[in-house]
């Protein structure tokens, strides 16, 4: 009997993050006292003037089809904000929304990559870009930002990735996983080596570009190098800023040849998102912005203490990231351990599973993010149940020998 599955999907993993948040959540309704670490969401409410417009919007009877990409008023809401934060010209042609910013990526890729394309997907990646470009027919190239350059992609890195094959590079600042962020000066660096291969298009995942700390600059990329633009495209959306992933919206600004493409592909896939949410995101974009800077606070707050706590435990060492809401310590001075039960720690995963069953504490490994012996923290959730975690993992690793 042949088999169900393709072999397209046959070459992709299942998502590390999304499986140790199931985990966690199976072990807390078996009664096990369960810190998850591993969401990659705020654990702040959608804002209130966000939620009634929803409300308003159920009330006035916009629950129809909307426009395959977006509605007019979203749209201009998204050229307004693209504008007004990042100095970027769109008309609304060149506005593409979807359900969620996952599917903004993969239309764009499924659009455009034939067999045997290469997308550079530099490492520390987030888990799906990999696989989608897989599932969209091309090859990912991945190419390693070291820890000791702050997790970012040196120029001449990225210059002996490029070959005659590359039809995108993945940039996303702040990163999933590691909260990196890249400075102006950074990204002009790198767009002094994509200016000499103009085959090369940017897809800059900017979903994080609202959670900065210690009064860094956030810039994007078509924003540092004008003269990239026409090969650019900008994601961004309204997840992590305005806590609203599950409402399922991002968005992207590009070319308006990329951007019919895109809404090619939306229209024999998903068509339109939500009427509801596009309609809380019109509230998100155009709305008072104010609650952003006391959110911002908190997870800076939390950020330090995390750093200092792990920094404390035996054998991890942790850099304090650009943005984000996540750190992603090194677990290398564990490796050869032994835990109690006699279990010898020799790779991040076998790290993650033991400390889950050890001290109920759940991190993602980071081989799933492309780079060892390091994993992945998240620290959107309250100083108080980050204070307990962080001594869990204290203690967990001075029980190691």
């Amino acid at each position: 009997m042949s088999s169900l599955q393709s072999s397209a999907l046959a070459r992709v993993k299942p998502s590390a993050t999304l499986a140790v948040t199931a985990k966690a959540r199976e072990l807390k309704r078996a009664g096990r006292d369960v810190i998850g670490l591993g969401a990659g969401e705020p654990d702040f409410d959608t804002p209130d003037n966000i939620k009634q417009a929803a409300i308003a919007a159920i009330q006035r009877g916009d629950t129809k089809y909307t426009d395959v990409d977006g509605t007019p008023e979203l749209k201009a809401a998204i050229v307004a904000k693209f504008a007004r934060e990042n100095g970027l010209t769109y008309e609304t042609s060149q506005i593409h929304v979807a359900p969620g910013g996952k599917a903004v990526l993969y239309n764009a890729l499924v659009a455009t990559l034939s067999p045997g394309d290469e997308v550079i997907v530099p490492a520390p990646y987030w888990v799906s870009y990999p696989d989608m470009v897989l599932l969209a027919g091309g090859e990912p190239v991945e190419i390693v930002g070291e820890a000791a350059d702050g997790f970012k992609l040196k120029p001449e890195v990225l210059e002996a990735a490029i070959t005659p094959r590359t039809k995108w590079l993945i940039l996303n600042s702040p990163s999933n996983p590691t909260g990196a962020a890249y400075t102006r000066a950074e990204l002009e660096s790198l767009a002094e080596v994509l200016r000499r291969h103009p085959h090369v298009w940017v897809m800059t995942d900017d979903m994080y570009e609202h959670l900065v700390y210690g009064g860094f600059e956030y810039t994007t990329i078509a924003q540092v190098a004008p003269d990239l633009y026409e090969r650019t495209l900008t994601v961004n959306g309204v997840s992590k800023a305005y806590a609203m992933t599950g409402w399922r919206i991002g968005y992207a600004g590009g070319p308006k040849p990329l951007i019919d493409l895109m809404r090619k592909v939306a229209g024999q896939t998903t068509s339109n998102p939500s009427s509801i949410s596009q309609a809380a995101a019109v509230e998100a974009l155009n709305g008072p912005q104010d609650f952003m800077a006391v959110r911002r606070a908190a997870f800076e707050k939390r950020r330090d203490l995390v750093v200092s706590m792990l920094n404390e435990a035996e054998g991890i060492t942790c850099a304090t990231p650009e943005g984000a809401f996540y750190v992603y310590p090194s677990a290398e001075g564990l490796m050869g351990k032994t835990t109690t039960t006699g279990v010898m720690i020799d790779s991040d995963e076998v790290f993650a599973r033991e400390l889950l069953e050890a001290e109920g504490v759940a991190v993602v490994h980071g081989a799933a993010f492309g780079l060892s012996p390091f994993f992945r923290i998240s620290y959107a959730t309250s100083e108080d149940v980050l204070e307990d975690a962080c001594k869990r993992i204290q203690r967990f690793c001075a029980g190691l020998a």
